[in-house]
């Protein structure tokens, strides 16, 4: 068998590069043309000459970047060709319209996974394997400790805290990412047990995926209109960077939960950060990196944002070439690492 090319793609200090096409994939620096894969701010960075995108994610990249920036879109499963390379975006799973990035040339096929997941939800296009040679996957949780409950359960338990809340006249409060983990949550909450409330950094993520055809319930922005008893028997969801603010501050009481991969491991560490936590990620845990790998068919894996270099480690024991490269993606920051994606986005 052929040795695959070790060129096709290479990282850059501007980020991942495609030389023979002339782009970038997720860039972190300002390129003339950039493939993105999702509209996280450590994936999708302002400033760039042209961006390629799913449909679903374009409008994501307008509201956060600015109306006015050069975008084309690329449906899933459709092809570009640029110079000889064929470029084409699959379902990655991880946030609604997120995409792997699969660009062939000369026969070699090379997939970048951008973040992802296979655990399936309501609002995620389900992930595709992407035959290929050569794979650049992230391992935000790649050890073998983070194995994933079934969500369906995790939401039950959050139902069952959100009751809690209720018997004890305080306001439940979830903390998570304005676009994707946010939303994930409303679409899988039962709006019978009580409403919906969203601060503002979310519910404009709302209207973009309920125009887009996405079902999500009803849920209310909360403004400084709102007093305490108007959001008696709700939850409410927010970003993290709002826990400590005056605004969070005058709505108690409260008690507040996070919804990430780390509470499957950490519960006890985070406890000062949340009242309670949930394993709820929008990442691939081990079992679910370890098949996404295998169903790619990759002779070569390079890994990315997470426990690189454990991880390359192991897939060189099953038989795999992988090696471990350094990125400035991020993953999913733990409780420790919150950051203010918008502030990230728009610096003050």
């Amino acid at each position: 068998m052929t040795a695959p090319r070790d060129d096709l793609l290479i990282f850059s200090p501007k980020g991942i590069y495609c030389s023979a096409a002339d782009l970038y994939i997720d860039p972190w620096r300002r390129v003339p043309k950039a493939v993105i894969t999702h509209g996280h701010s450590d994936h999708a960075r302002p400033g760039h000459g042209h961006y390629i995108c799913t449909p679903l994610t374009a409008p994501v990249l307008k509201h956060r970047l600015g109306q006015n920036i050069l975008m084309s879109e690329l449906p899933f499963g459709q092809h570009i060709t640029m110079n000889g390379v064929r470029i084409s975006l699959h379902p990655a799973g991880h946030i609604p319209g997120s995409a792997q990035v699969r660009v062939e040339y000369k026969g070699e096929v090379w997939v970048v996974t951008g973040d992802y997941k296979l655990h399936s939800d309501p609002i995620s296009e389900p992930f595709e394997p992407v035959p290929c040679h050569t794979m650049i996957t992230e391992s935000t949780f790649g050890l073998p400790i983070y194995q994933w409950s079934d969500p369906k359960i995790i939401i039950q338990d959050i139902h069952h805290w959100w009751r809690e809340c209720q018997e004890k006249d305080q306001l439940a409060v979830m903390t998570a990412y304005s676009l994707g983990k946010a939303q994930r949550l409303i679409a899988e909450l039962d709006i019978n047990q009580g409403p919906l409330f969203t601060h503002k950094s979310i519910e404009p993520i709302n209207e973009i995926f309920r125009q887009a055809g996405l079902h999500l319930p009803k849920t209310t922005q909360v403004n400084e209109r709102h007093q305490r008893e108007d959001l008696t028997g709700g939850l409410l969801i927010a970003p993290p960077s709002v826990m400590n603010s005056d605004w969070f501050q005058r709505l108690g009481p409260i008690s507040d939960a996070l919804a990430s991969g780390w509470m499957s491991l950490r519960k006890g560490r985070f406890r000062r950060t949340a009242d309670r936590g949930f394993a709820l990620s929008d990442h691939a845990d081990w079992p679910g990196l370890l098949t996404a790998i295998r169903e790619s068919g990759a002779e070569r894996v390079l890994v990315t944002h997470g426990f690189t270099a454990p991880f390359a480690r192991y897939l060189r024991e099953i038989g795999l070439d992988a090696q471990a490269v350094e990125t400035r993606f991020q993953g999913e920051p733990s409780p420790d690492d919150t950051i203010d994606e918008d502030a990230q986005i728009h610096p003050a």
